[in-house]
Formats: structure tokens, sequence, C-alpha cells
């Protein structure tokens, strides 16, 4: 989601968080370098470092360390990425309006959110749809924090999520309001999570209107496939509504639904 001033429902979900301790990273350095990588518009990463593994772990498959921005379905491929969930309320009504049009989508989860709501997560795979570690708390401030904090946030998240979902673990990785480090970016690819961008932000956690979100959408699509909604973090029937109106008409464009490459 795009970074913007402290929410209450964040500062919840980081007072939950405090306490949980730090997993295993990989067994194995991956060095895999990427250059600058812009991670939010007018923030450039500084180059990265060689990826040095806090502790030992079970052994994951790297994955690019660039932020993905593309689909699997090509040039007329949409991707629809959800965050913030899962959500008691919201995520089953994101899930059935998905449902409804016969659309796959990228949840990006956070770990709280997940150890609190296992039956959500399972029903979001058991639907076909794909997981995201959107870290411990969704602290838009990751990108200022020591690398040790950083590990704990993905890779609690990583095992909240894995464990809820019986065993399946997330495929990517997107840093709480584009906050994306050269380390962040590295840890998360050791582990087999590609880190995750988005090309249209449709700021529903702003709840302009079900008509602005899906003007945004229309107006913004041509900027690339990946989509940006949330279930979680408060309201989301404009979310609901807009998805029923903008699923159909991507379909009736020629656009075909598929996930972020990997």
């Amino acid at each position: 989601m795009a970074r913007r001033g402290g929410r209450g429902w964040y500062g919840r979900v980081l007072a939950a968080a405090v306490g949980v301790t730090a997993v295993a990273a990989a067994t194995s350095v991956w060095s895999a370098q990427a250059g600058p990588v812009e991670s939010r518009p007018g923030r450039v990463e500084a180059a990265a470092r060689p990826f040095r593994p806090h502790a030992r772990g079970p052994t994951r498959v790297p994955v690019s360390v660039a932020i993905a921005h593309a689909s699997d379905r090509g040039a007329r491929g949409v991707d629809i990425t959800v965050d913030d969930g899962p959500d008691p309320v919201w995520t089953p009504r994101v899930l059935k309006a998905l449902r409804e049009y016969g659309v796959k989508a990228t949840f990006c989860m956070v770990g709280t959110q997940a150890q609190a709501h296992p039956d959500l997560v399972v029903a979001v795979v058991a639907a076909g749809h794909r997981l995201c570690d959107h870290t411990v708390s969704h602290d838009t401030t990751m990108d200022t924090k020591s690398e040790s904090y950083q590990a704990r946030q993905i890779l609690d998240a990583e095992r909240m999520i894995t464990k809820a979902s019986g065993g399946v673990r997330p495929q990517y990785y997107r840093a709480p309001g584009g906050a994306f480090t050269p380390y962040s970016r590295e840890l998360a690819a050791s582990h087999g999570m590609r880190p995750l961008g988005w090309n249209v932000d449709t700021k529903d956690f702003e709840r302009p209107g079900t008509d602005v979100l899906v003007a945004t959408v229309k107006q913004e699509i041509s900027n690339g496939p990946t989509v940006l909604f949330h279930d979680g973090g408060g309201d989301r029937s404009q979310t609901v509504r807009a998805l029923r109106e903008i699923l159909p008409w991507l379909k009736r464009q020629g656009y075909s639904f598929g996930f972020p490459v990997r």
C-alpha cells in the first residue's frame, strides 16, 4: 500500500506485534545484486550490499531481488493484489467478488492478522489465490530500521502466514508503504519471496467513493498490470463494490487475470 501517515489500526497491530521473536534466516547466502530500484515516487534505493543472513534456517529456492511489476499473463495481463488482511468482515466479501468473476488474486497479509484468522488464510489458499508477506506489523518506516528489525518483521510474518495456511508459504514480499531496502529485498528473495510492487494504487484506504476507485483503475491501468486494493484496515465496502465493477470491465477490454512474475 502507499505510504501515508499513522492510522489507529496500524498502531494496534504494531502493539500486538511487540515481542515477536525472529525465526531463522536462510542457510545459504544468495548474493545476487540489483541496481538502484525506485521503491516509491521520488525515492531511489542505494546500491545493495552483500546479503548477510542473521542465523541458520531452512533452505529456500531464491528468486529475483528486483521488485516485480509485471504479470505472468504478459502485456494484457492484470494482477489484482489485496493488502492488509485477512479481515473477518471484508476478506470473505472480497473473496466472493473474485469468485463471481473467476479472478485469482495475490493477498498480501499482515502477520498478526494471519495469526488471528487462520481460517481466512486457509480459505484464500483453497480458492487458488497466492500469499504475500506484508510484515508482522505493517511498519511503513521499515526502511529506516536496522537489518535485524527488518529480518524479524519479514521472517516472523513468513512463519505466521505459513503456519496459518497449513504449510503454504508466501510467494512474494511487499514492503509496507513501499519501504523496501536492498537488504529486505535480498532477504525476502533468499526465502523464495519475490519483492512485489504495484502500478495502480487505487487509494481505497482513503474511501474516496466507488466511482473514484473505478475511474482510477480505468485511467491508470496503462501504467502496468499490478493493481492495489485492500481488505484490511477499515471499512472496505467501496473496495468490494469497485471490484464488482472493474473486474468485468477489464475483461471486456480484453485483459486476462494472472499473478505477478516470480
